[in-house]
């Protein structure tokens, strides 16, 4: 197998923050040296620490809970018969008051593993297999082995790349983050000196944004005159300050182009006349924060059609002390990508150009921890070191992509965590001068090579 089997040549707000608190000027440094493969990019971390034995190996409770149940519970991305019993995964039967007991209906008739080539066993390979590190390397291409969680990457993240070497402006690249907690905010450009916050992303945490936080603050956008309104200006800049600054700091002031602030501007706007309206994009069912993050993603690719959408998941974490929780997670998570794929191709612009990709940003461990939930099934952590957390899979989807095509196995695994920049650099043909750079880790490698 080559590398043509696998894919074909496809042919103003306060300060400048408010939705993105990171909106950078536009820039361009060089022009990337070979064709893209596609036009967009979307980049989906599968996060909160999925189990191979739940996703790719189809177990469900037979490897977890020492019941003989097995079954895919995630047949938007995978192939698959789902479970025949225990159904605890989908929405509650309200009638017969019995919990998770209907599965969601699947989106994508043809399941994206069909469609596209799917890495069944990648390795996290180094550091410490915790979610900042995950997200991190998904960014980066670079494990952040020494890093505190409330820390800039040390590497250059895929959006500097781009907005560097490909001339992408700040509104092409976007980072879609469920909440502001943890390291999300920080992920959307490094510390390196080379690179940094003039080559940044821009960054959304929508259910902050357009939550209860934000619907006090941002509701009706005005422009609010500094004289006569200043105690109000004061208590907004209070509240950036409160949710996006690491260190209790002043945000720096970040300034985008004329035209990129105004179209942010009246995203933002329009997006909260969708909320007042009750008329957001949202997958089907939409009952946790992972699906309401990515039918705001939507919204974000449909009035920006950005180069670049990374967007972040994580209600999977409750695997730490509620397994049927998180079985339902899984299985929504699997509802949103298969909701996202559709939704993008309903775009004029992204259809048919469009490739998506999908990967967890560890696995978790193989043993339970003692917890149990309701259904007495065991609780799983992801700890430093142990083997099953750093398995993980990488799926990619889109046009030239091979479909049906598996690529490693458990004795033969390929692809590893810090793989996914320089594949979306190859996407978009500068792959060779982000190699040429030396910050990768020396595992990463595009995933078109691997084959």
């Amino acid at each position: 197998m080559n590398r043509r089997k696998f894919i074909r040549q496809a042919g103003t707000v306060i300060g400048g923050t408010l939705a993105s608190p990171y909106i950078m000027p536009s820039g361009l440094m060089s022009m990337s040296t070979t064709a893209p493969m596609a036009e967009h990019v979307v980049f989906v971390l599968f996060a909160g620490g999925v189990r191979q034995q739940e996703s790719v190996l189809q177990q469900y409770l037979a490897g977890s809970q020492n019941e003989n149940v097995e079954g895919n519970i995630m047949y938007n991305m995978l192939s698959g018969a789902p479970p025949n019993d225990k159904i605890a995964y989908g929405r509650d039967d309200i009638q017969n008051n019995i919990i998770g007991a209907i599965p969601i209906d699947r989106i994508l008739q043809t399941p994206l593993a069909e469609q596209g080539t799917l890495f069944p066993e990648v390795r996290f390979s180094k550091g410490g297999a915790g979610h900042y590190n995950g997200l991190s390397t998904g960014v980066s291409g670079n494990y952040e082995l020494s890093q505190s969680l409330r820390a800039r990457p040390a590497s250059p993240t895929i959006f500097e790349y781009l907005r560097r070497h490909a001339g992408f402006k700040a509104t092409d690249t976007w980072f879609v983050g469920v909440d502001i907690g943890g390291s999300r905010p920080l992920l959307n450009y490094s510390e390196h000196p080379d690179y940094g916050r003039r080559y940044g992303g821009n960054f959304l945490a929508p259910l902050t944004t357009f939550g209860a936080p934000g619907m006090k603050h941002f509701m009706d956008f005005k422009n609010y005159h500094p004289e006569t309104e200043w105690e109000i200006i004061r208590e907004i800049r209070g509240f950036l300050n409160q949710n996006f600054s690491t260190e209790g700091l002043e945000i720096p002031h970040l300034y985008n182009s004329e035209e990129e602030a105004y179209q942010i501007r009246e995203f933002v706007r329009s997006t909260f006349e969708k909320v007042k309206a009750n008329n957001l994009i949202l997958p089907p069912v939409n009952d946790n924060r992972d699906l309401k993050a990515i039918g705001y993603a939507v919204e974000v690719l449909q009035w920006f059609k950005p180069k670049l959408l990374v967007v972040d998941l994580s209600d999977i974490d409750v695997c730490h002390a509620n397994f049927t929780a998180y079985l339902k997670n899984v299985h929504r998570a699997d509802h949103g990508v298969g909701f996202l794929w559709r939704e993008i191709q309903r775009i004029p612009e992204m259809q048919n150009n469009t490739i998506m990709i999908v990967m967890p940003e560890h696995g978790r461990d193989l043993a339970p921890n003692p917890i149990q939930d309701l259904n007495m099934w065991y609780a799983f952590d992801h700890s430093t070191g142990n083997l099953n957390t750093r398995r993980i899979f990488s799926l990619v989807v889109g046009p030239g992509v091979q479909g049906n095509l598996r690529v490693g196995s458990e004795s033969n695994p390929v692809g590893d965590a810090a793989d996914i920049a320089p594949t979306i650099a190859d996407i978009f043909g500068i792959k060779q001068q982000v190699i040429d750079k030396g910050l990768l880790d020396p595992a990463a490698m595009s995933l078109f090579d691997r084959i």
